[in-house]
């Protein structure tokens, strides 16, 4: 067969009305809108009493390192990092524990019996008490936990450095959680 045989490929008009009819119903479909909801841009109305909502809350000095990293990234994250106010509607009273687990041991020697971690996971869980500012009344309590897992070289100071980077980090993951219960609670209680 030499190329002097092929003929072109003649399509009829009726077939390539078809595809057209049916790309074109198919790009008719593409809009730049959410599947599940309205067209609307987002209210500000239902965001912004949330918002004044969790920035009513003020936070009660901490007692260690921990409960600092926590109550830090939670007042940033109820007052979108502006100045707490002074006329609270709320109390929250943390109390943050730190337990840290080692994950992987290895052995030093052949002739020890001593194992040396060379992996950890550092665990803070807060207990939380939200009370009415003006009435001392409990509002709500709750605990919530969350874990940051870490290397440890045979270094020291790059331990203790490790292990204090799992510490910040589950500070900050504690804190989100900690403004999601909050937000919870405070929905709750006000309707």
């Amino acid at each position: 067969m030499s190329s002097s045989d092929l003929r072109p490929l003649r399509v009829a008009p009726f077939a390539l009305a078809a595809v057209l009819a049916v790309a074109g119903g198919l790009v008719g479909g593409c809009t730049v809108e959410p599947l599940y909801g309205s067209g609307n841009r987002l209210e500000t109305g239902s965001v912004e009493p949330e918002s004044s909502r969790l920035a009513s809350i003020s936070v009660a000095a901490p007692d260690t390192r921990e409960a600092l990293e926590v109550r830090n990234h939670l007042i940033f994250m109820l007052n979108g990092g502006a100045q707490r106010q002074d006329d609270a509607r709320y109390h929250l009273r943390l109390v943050v524990t730190k337990r840290n687990m080692p994950v992987l041991d290895y052995q030093i020697s052949a002739n020890s019996n001593d194992l040396d971690p060379t992996a950890g996971t550092m665990e803070l869980k807060a207990a939380y008490t939200l009370s009415d500012a003006k009435t001392g009344k409990t509002v709500a309590t709750g605990q919530r936990m969350a874990q940051a897992s870490y290397d440890r070289p045979r270094q020291y100071y790059s331990s203790w450095r490790a292990e204090r980077d799992a510490v910040d980090r589950a500070a900050r993951e504690l804190a989100e959680y900690l403004r999601l219960a909050l937000a919870q609670d405070l929905r709750r209680v006000e309707n």
